[in-house]
């Protein structure tokens, strides 16, 4: 049966397909997730193909295939504009997905006003547009190399973006907001996290001891244990193959600032692919890690087997 499924469906329209039903499936609400966590998981699903078309495809089409209408200078700048835009938008949704979360599992009073469908949106909103909006510099970065017939050709960085304070400012900035600062937040609400579900589990152990009463099944703690599992794989993901990155990025800086070698190429290459797969992974987690979210997908997957078997009856 997986060797018929590989064939029916190849790897990289497989990713394509289970992104659009993902999105599908999670739509029709029937995961036994809240209204909240699944208007997040959407956004972050459907964010993913875009980090995936910028960074992944167009960038490399720019630098690697022949002269194309990419390598305008208007849309090879729009581009460069869109591929930190979409990183940015990808990195602090996990950010929010993950304070949710921390409100829901810590902040048991607040948790009804915040954890909400409508703060979700809002949430999601704000991040989507001060992610555009903080990465608007980066268009004016770059410069043609070359002028024909009246249009600009390639993109070359300005000479005072090495130069200038107010470029490198933003620099600071932009490396702060990503992924320095979400890395921080992420970690630290995880360790809050974490330490609040032991408090509870200890708390819990001592009632059960106490009680003489039967253990019955609690649907409330069924829902939390899924938030839980789910928070953890996604931000666990993410701080597990933004670590290298993170580790990489800093030691550069520090090489320069006191004329160290700095690590060899391949080692950048690699910790920058591992960011770039930390924006595949969340599809993969609703799979692996929610029950009823694999027998949909599965059920999806195998109808045109089950539609080829009927006709052949």
């Amino acid at each position: 049966m997986d060797k018929i499924m590989y064939y029916i469906y190849p790897p990289g329209f497989m990713y394509l397909l289970q992104l659009m039903l993902a999105i599908v499936i999670l739509s029709r609400r029937s995961c036994g997730l809240s209204k909240c966590i699944t208007r997040y998981l959407i956004t972050m699903v459907a964010a993913d193909p875009l980090v995936i078309i910028t960074d992944g495809m167009l960038r490399w089409l720019i630098m690697y295939f022949p002269v194309s209408f990419l390598d305008i200078t208007h849309v090879c700048s729009l581009i460069m504009m869109f591929i930190p835009a979409t990183t940015m938008n990808s990195v602090w949704l996990t950010v929010a997905f993950t304070f949710d979360r921390f409100v829901a599992i810590c902040c048991q009073k607040f948790k009804t006003k915040y954890c909400t469908e409508k703060t979700a949106a809002m949430i999601i909103g704000t991040v989507s547009v001060l992610s555009c909006l903080e990465s608007i510099p980066w268009f004016f970065i770059f410069q043609s190399k070359y002028i024909f017939n009246k249009l600009p050709w390639f993109c070359i960085t300005k000479p005072e973006f090495y130069s200038s304070i107010y470029w490198t400012l933003y620099g600071v900035f932009h490396r702060l907001l990503s992924p320095l600062l979400p890395f921080v937040i992420i970690l630290l609400l995880n360790t809050l996290t974490v330490r609040n579900v032991l408090v509870a589990s200890k708390a819990c152990r001592r009632l059960q001891k106490d009680s003489d009463r039967e253990k019955t099944s609690d649907p409330e703690m069924d829902k939390r244990r899924k938030s839980i599992i789910l928070l953890f794989a996604i931000s666990g993901s993410f701080i597990i193959l933004w670590t290298p990155y993170v580790v990489c990025f800093l030691q550069q800086r520090i090489a320069l600032m006191n004329g160290y070698s700095p690590l060899p190429p391949t080692v950048g290459t690699t910790t920058y692919l591992l960011q770039l797969l930390s924006t595949c992974t969340n599809t993969c987690i609703c799979t692996v890690t929610q029950r009823q979210f694999r027998e949909q997908l599965k059920t999806i997957l195998k109808l045109p087997l089950t539609l080829i078997r009927r006709s052949n009856k």
